[in-house]
């Protein structure tokens, strides 16, 4: 089982030529609610590319928050672990270009809720394969999770995003970090990726940052590194493309994968989910993902 201490959201996805720029309004061609949430969009896809899930974490007692539990159990993920509280859920407004560029603003709601673990949590946890967290909860609830899983044993994934300073006593805990380029370069200072590497394998033993279109860099303690490249498509939409690649790796690493098959099974997850629109709505199956690595 793989655990995820993370944020849900309702995405309200405005779709639009180009996005409008301080000042302007433009026309949109198409509105869509979507459940989201990086939390959520992770445990999502996790749960497609083959994990039984587990999802820890909070939404509220709005019309939203029966819609975000009804997304997560639907997509066969334990959400027993998933509270209610009172007020309006985290919801995420974005906006989608044509060109598949997308711009998001987060509003926490209950996600601000979830600043530690409880006993239920801990033993959710302790019981897991690996742990995934992201940082659209509070700092104070993801460094205790984090800890929960050193102290069993349970391999730590963290998405640094949105990026903050990260504590020590966070990276302490982390097994893997996954930054995309913009955050690694914001984390460490480096706006090279292979500097950046270097600083972030100072802290913590592995890190992958991804690049886009092109491709994941990967580093370990070890001496490994590896750049595997990115598969070429045609992106419609790349919401939650980030969430749908860390899933995924988390996925591969848990079955045994080593780093290039794990990073090559996450790749293609990621890049047959930019080519659907939406974000959990766009994240492949176990059965497309091992079809499109074997086209």
């Amino acid at each position: 089982m793989i655990s995820v201490f993370g944020s849900a959201n309702m995405d309200l996805v405005a779709y639009v030529p180009s996005a409008p720029k301080l000042g302007e309004t433009v026309t949109g061609r198409a509105f869509r609610t979507i459940p989201g949430g990086k939390g959520a969009n992770q445990a999502v896809a996790a749960a497609r590319a083959g994990a039984q899930v587990a999802f820890i974490g909070a939404v509220g007692d709005d019309a939203f928050g029966p819609e975000l539990r009804g997304a997560l159990f639907e997509a066969g993920i334990d959400t027993s672990r998933l509270r209610v509280v009172p007020g309006p859920s985290g919801i995420a407004h974005i906006v989608v270009e044509d060109s598949g560029g997308n711009s998001i603003v987060v509003v926490p709601g209950a996600n601000g809720s979830v600043t530690g673990c409880s006993a239920e949590d801990v033993a959710m946890i302790a019981r897991s394969r690996a742990l995934l967290l992201q940082l659209e909860l509070p700092l104070e609830g993801v460094v205790e999770a984090a800890r929960a899983a050193r102290a069993a044993g349970v391999p730590v994934v963290l998405t640094p995003a949105p990026v903050v300073e990260l504590p020590g006593e966070l990276l302490d805990a982390v097994d893997l970090i996954v930054p995309n380029e913009h955050e690694a370069a914001a984390i460490t200072g480096a706006a090279d990726p292979d500097d950046a590497l270097k600083v972030l394998l100072d802290r913590v033993p592995e890190a992958v940052i991804t690049l886009g279109s092109r491709g994941a860099l990967y580093g370990s303690r070890a001496g490994v590194r590896l750049l595997v490249p990115a598969v070429r498509v045609e992106a419609v939409d790349t919401t939650a493309a980030g969430d749908t690649f860390v899933g995924a790796l988390a996925v591969a690493r848990s079955e045994g994968r080593d780093p290039a098959d794990a990073l090559r099974f996450a790749s293609t997850a990621a890049a047959l989910s930019v080519q659907r629109e939406g974000a959990s709505t766009s994240m492949p199956s176990r059965a497309e993902i091992d079809a499109a690595l074997l086209s």
